[in-house]
């Protein structure tokens, strides 16, 4: 009995560390890069959602913060465009691969959020609480980054319940969190106040609000325009029509996944988001 102990406890252990080094390893070939977009503010890509930086010489703004592991990777990319520190950080809303490296980045920063992504993180027991918000806003908030203006807005839930859009007005740029995937089916989180409808009021809305010059920043996938958001708008509008006129006419979820789309949306399937799991989503949510 003491052996077989003894072994459970070492297999165990033996899991454990290979499973941390291979949460240590997933992200060994990633490279944390930096595209200027104009006065002193980048797109930033690695792993999970894209982030944002106003580099300032006094200090370092950046929004989303994707995964701890990338901690380093991050930290060591900001000072290439700024050797102050990280004393603000936005999270544009409450999902891992945009809030994983609060902890290990900012927590002596100030780390500001929608409030229901405080709620949400807080009642997550596995998020470190050294990365919870410390300003939570529910209306649109204007702050100053040492000289360059942001317009923090919050949207009425669509992706989840607690999106932000960040503006910059006068550098004519939304960085739009999951409330754009570039080119890719989008991830509507139910489970989390997300809604469908809302999310396709919310791309209206962006769209009515930039035009042909803006830099648009997904949560994931390139940087584009307003034309690239209106690509993503007519899919969205299309398909749900599609699964509208599918369900009214009595035809099952599952029947409607062996059919398809159709071939003019195979290329917007991805690994998470699939054209079944695009399906499910809008046939849920079609009354």
């Amino acid at each position: 009995m003491k052996l077989t102990k003894t072994l459970s406890l070492f297999t165990g252990a033996a899991l454990l560390l290979c499973s941390s080094a291979a949460l240590a390893n997933r992200f060994a070939d990633v490279q944390v890069s930096a595209t200027p977009l104009k006065d002193n503010v980048y797109m930033l890509t690695g792993a999970g959602g894209n982030m944002a930086a106003v580099a300032a010489p006094q200090g370092v703004l950046l929004i989303d913060s994707q995964y701890a592991e990338l901690a380093e990777k991050i930290r060591a990319s900001l000072k290439t465009l700024s050797p102050a520190e990280l004393t603000t950080l936005i999270n544009t809303h409450m999902h891992g691969d945009h809030v994983g490296g609060n902890a290990a980045l900012a927590a002596q920063a100030d780390i500001i959020a929608h409030a229901n992504v405080k709620t949400r993180l807080a009642a997550n027991a596995n998020f470190d609480p050294a990365g919870l918000p410390k300003t939570t806003i529910t209306e649109k908030t204007t702050i100053n980054h040492f000289g360059v203006e942001l317009v923090l807005e919050p949207m009425p839930a669509s992706h989840t319940d607690g999106d932000l859009l960040i503006w910059f007005p006068a550098q004519n740029i939304v960085h739009m969190g999951d409330l754009m995937f570039q080119g890719r089916f989008p991830f509507v989180d139910t489970n989390n106040g997300g809604n469908v409808q809302q999310y396709i009021e919310n791309t209206r809305y962006v769209i009515s609000k930039i035009d042909e010059q803006t830099q648009v920043i997904p949560g994931h996938g390139e940087l584009t325009n307003k034309a690239g958001l209106q690509r993503e708008l007519a899919m969205m509008e299309q398909t749900l029509a599609l699964v509208t006129a599918a369900k009214q006419q009595g035809v099952s979820e599952a029947e409607l996944i062996a059919k398809g789309l159709g071939d003019e949306f195979k290329a917007w399937h991805w690994n998470f988001i699939t054209e079944e799991r695009w399906i499910k989503t809008l046939y849920q949510a079609v009354p």
